[in-house]
């Protein structure tokens, strides 16, 4: 088997054509199941060393557990295999990875469960590697706020361009680059904007970007929405699986990455928005009750 079939090979069940089985395919399957035990590995470890801040623990498990179940629906559910064939099916499995997925994740702050999971050499080994000027220096770029964001956009924009669209769905290699370049992404871009304890949170900035993004999508989408022309022919081949028209079908892709899409980018803006002028607010007392 060659490399590019290997990433391509999928085991699909069901009782109606290929494309709406499940999707086991070994560079799927396989990442999903070791994060699922790694985590679970190194959660149970925290949670028998200490039982102050369970409260929390439980919040953040279930919030990677929701996470998680999102991230595995997307990759092996019906979604995946319809999404080799039906566009409006591809932009929806690309949304739970971005816009569901990614935040959820990030939210769990699942590092210190997934650090426990190692031994305790390789654990310390991981530190200092993490610690090294050159990762940090790295690191402390890209996880800028803005530079995330960019990032982020970079990868929407770049792998909706149609020749790079079309060679993922041909190549199996490169549709998990694609997947993976979402998804990774969209976590640094969440990772750099969701408040969290342990840094001074610039509310504004996160909602500025929040909405940016929002923006950027939203005119991709509607772009795909108005087009007359079809701007991935080899990813409209089933459309007529969900009783669409090949150009119906990219009118729904881009109608998927407008509406459902923008609302959650801005939804989070609103929220963050919302946590600013209330944090602003905090202040504003504590200060006039000092100064009185």
């Amino acid at each position: 088997m060659s490399f590019d079939a290997f990433f391509s090979t999928s085991i699909c069940y069901g009782a109606g054509a290929p494309e709406a089985g499940w999707t086991l395919a070994l560079p799927i399957t396989l990442p999903l199941a070791a994060l699922a035990l790694i985590y679970a590995t190194g959660a149970n470890r925290l949670w028998r060393r200490s039982s102050r801040g369970r409260p929390e623990r439980i919040r953040q498990t279930l919030l990677f557990v929701a996470g998680w179940c999102v991230l595995t629906g997307a990759l092996v559910s019906p979604i995946h295999a319809l999404g080799e064939r039906v566009f409006a099916a591809h932009m929806i499995e690309h949304e739970l990875l971005m816009a569901l997925a990614a935040p959820l994740l990030v939210a769990a702050r699942p590092g210190a469960a997934l650090v426990w999971a190692l031994p305790v050499a390789f654990r310390q080994r991981t530190g200092r590697l993490t610690h090294g000027k050159m990762l940090q220096a790295v690191w402390a770029f890209a996880s800028r706020p803005l530079n995330a964001t960019i990032i982020h956009a970079i990868a929407i924009w770049i792998w909706h361009i149609p020749f790079l669209f079309e060679a993922a769905l041909q190549r199996g290699v490169l549709h998990y680059t694609q997947h993976a370049s979402f998804l990774g992404t969209a976590l640094l871009f969440w990772w750099a904007l969701l408040p969290r304890s342990g840094r001074q949170q610039a509310y504004g900035s996160a909602v500025m970007h929040l909405f940016f993004t929002s923006m950027h999508t939203g005119l991709l989408g509607v772009l795909l929405l108005l087009s007359p022309k079809l701007w991935y022919p080899e990813n409209a081949g089933g459309a007529a699986l969900w009783g669409l028209s090949p150009i119906e079908d990219q009118q729904l892709a881009g109608l998927v990455m407008w509406v459902p899409a923008g609302l959650i980018y801005g939804g989070a803006a609103l929220l963050l928005a919302g946590l600013w002028i209330s944090k602003s607010g905090t202040r504003e007392a504590t200060h006039a009750l000092r100064s009185g």
